[in-house]
């Protein structure tokens, strides 16, 4: 039997508080104050008998409970919003919105092909694509804000409640500009990797871990020079206007490769191949028009993959 006492705007906080990871951001954007967002979480402790957030240096942290009902917590408010929806849909006689999340790599290869295919079955369906980081698209799928993730599949640990459909796998590669230094091959690209800048994925991204271990792998201790980035547009004007070296998916550069206006250094990156695909939550039953744009994404992500 559901407790009485927990009201929706418990729920609402502590979603909140988990994503932000920060008392003060979830007042902000809650727009109450900061001891209120702490009053409520408190009544919410109580009703559960469990703390949910506890201290982590000048922060917070979720616990494992907190975990386990953040699960529960975005599933409900989810369907809350769904229901919202619904009524604005009939009110409207408008289909339901989709919120896709997706990955550079996946907005500038998959989703322009994807979405030309989805429209012409003309759902009237309103689609939100979310372009980010794979921890940030996943952490907003699992307290609702996005429907489907296209993108890399996460660790083990971070796939708790989700459900991962492959699609393709993709690999890393080093671009430069064309007439770059380092592919006339009078010496490997690793060995002047420390005389240029070199773009790398940022920290929180999910290959950042196996460039790093691919550059130690082959030699490549410390870049002295570097900038960490996920802006696709950003690494494409940079390296028309430098010899800069950027690592990076293969799908991001594919295009301006074929065009001729960026190049790949003849590095064999085979084992930094990884798998990309749809996540979705694993107790998420897709409305008509997330069927047929799932479908249509498998589909370009078939004709890219040729």
């Amino acid at each position: 039997m559901i407790d009485s006492r927990v009201k929706f705007r418990h729920l609402q906080t502590f979603v909140e508080v988990a994503r932000q990871k920060s008392v003060m951001k979830a007042a902000e954007l809650l727009h109450v104050s900061q001891p209120a967002v702490t009053k409520t979480i408190r009544e919410l402790e109580q009703v559960l008998g469990v703390d949910v957030f506890e201290r982590d240096g000048r922060g917070i942290k979720i616990t494992r409970y907190g975990e386990v009902f953040l699960r529960h917590a975005g599933a409900a408010l989810t369907a809350l919003r769904q229901g919202l929806d619904s009524v604005s849909q009939e009110q409207f006689a408008d289909a339901p919105p989709i919120r896709i999340g997706a990955l550079p790599t996946v907005s500038s290869r998959i989703m322009p092909r994807a979405m030309e295919l989805f429209l012409k079955e003309k759902t009237w369906s309103r689609v939100k694509i979310v372009t980010g980081e794979n921890a940030v698209l996943l952490e907003q799928l699992r307290v609702g804000d996005l429907d489907i993730v296209v993108g890399r599949l996460a660790g083990a640990e971070n796939m708790a409640g989700f459900s991962f459909e492959h699609l393709y796998s993709e690999q890393v590669v080093f671009a430069v500009r064309a007439g770059h230094p380092l592919l006339d091959g009078r010496q490997s690209p690793f060995a002047g990797f420390g005389d240029y800048t070199v773009l790398m994925p940022t920290r929180g991204s999910i290959i950042r871990p196996v460039v790093e271990n691919f550059l130690i792998a082959n030699g490549v201790s410390s870049l002295p020079n570097q900038i960490e980035t996920v802006s696709d547009s950003f690494g494409r004007a940079f390296l028309r206007a430098s010899d800069a070296i950027w690592i990076i998916s293969n799908g991001v550069v594919a295009g301006d490769v074929a065009d001729g206006r960026l190049a790949l250094l003849p590095v064999d990156t085979g084992e930094t191949k990884g798998p990309v695909g749809l996540t979705m939550r694993a107790d998420a039953v897709p409305s008509l028009p997330q069927s047929i744009l799932m479908q249509t994404i498998r589909e370009a992500a078939g004709e890219a993959a040729l």
